[in-house]
């Protein structure tokens, strides 16, 4: 399996198992995911949510063949209806609290996710990178207005506009996550917060979640609306078959000759 969905002692665990692959995600990987999600939502017994990769990588973000067959606009069809819209949209409005373990690589989406959960631990030797202008694309799922929110607009822009890789302590710096950790004790530490979370009022905690997400959900609601628009546009542009194209021939981009 792709993806390991377990639920246990008032926890639903989320876990890539695509190792092989860097734990790429395909739209299959984001529907288990999304199900996953509203399925905790509605039941109670689940009072918490840990998203974890492998101590090698936490995922590579999009698989890119994947991604080109399933992800294009399709006329008539709405893109929220892609496996990855229901995934975001289920993660942005879950109410209850959701941990993320990253260790390794986080890439793209990988790195986006985490801004829409509530604790989020990393390992020291976790990696983050937002390339989306790398692939002629632009930020996604609430990301321009979320990463400027959490690390200031200067920093920001250096990893939305440049897609460059940062590691763990600048994360930390930057507000993305919440603690960095030994590689070997990321796992059990987050299991842990999450044992705590568990044993709380789960009234007392969806209620402190839903007042801190308050004031700035109308603005987050309103960036993934412009963002989806402008995604879904940049997909079918030149910049992007060039990127893309680059990617599966193993060469560099060349974009010098678009405006």
């Amino acid at each position: 399996m792709d993806m390991l969905i377990n639920k246990a002692n008032g926890l639903l665990t989320i876990e890539f198992n695509r190792l092989e692959r860097k734990n790429a995600i395909t739209a299959a990987m984001y529907q288990m995911m999304a199900d996953a999600l509203l399925d905790a939502e509605q039941d109670t017994a689940i009072r918490a949510i840990l998203i974890a990769g492998k101590p090698e990588i936490f995922t590579a973000g999009n698989d890119l063949d994947d991604f080109m067959k399933n992800s294009a606009p399709v006329p008539g069809v709405p893109s929220e209806a892609r496996p990855v819209f229901q995934f975001m949209r289920a993660l942005h409005g879950s109410t209850k609290p959701v941990i993320a373990a990253v260790a390794g690589a986080a890439i793209g989406i990988g790195t986006t996710m985490l801004m829409h959960c509530d604790l989020v631990y990393c390992a020291d030797n976790a990696k983050f990178s937002v390339p989306f202008t790398q692939l002629g694309l632009c930020p996604e799922f609430g990301s321009s207005l979320l990463l400027p929110q959490l690390a200031g607009y200067p920093r920001a822009a250096e990893k939305l506009l440049l897609g460059e890789a940062f590691g763990a302590q600048e994360a930390f710096e930057m507000g993305l996550v919440t603690r960095v950790l030994p590689a070997a004790e990321l796992r059990t530490f987050a299991e842990q917060q999450a044992a705590k979370l568990v044993a709380l009022p789960a009234a007392s905690i969806r209620t402190t979640k839903a007042l801190m997400k308050r004031p700035r959900l109308e603005g987050i609601e309103a960036a993934i609306a412009a963002e989806n628009e402008r995604f879904a546009a940049m997909l079918l542009a030149p910049e992007a078959k060039e990127a893309f194209t680059a990617f599966f021939e193993k060469r560099k981009p060349d974009f010098s000759k678009f405006d």
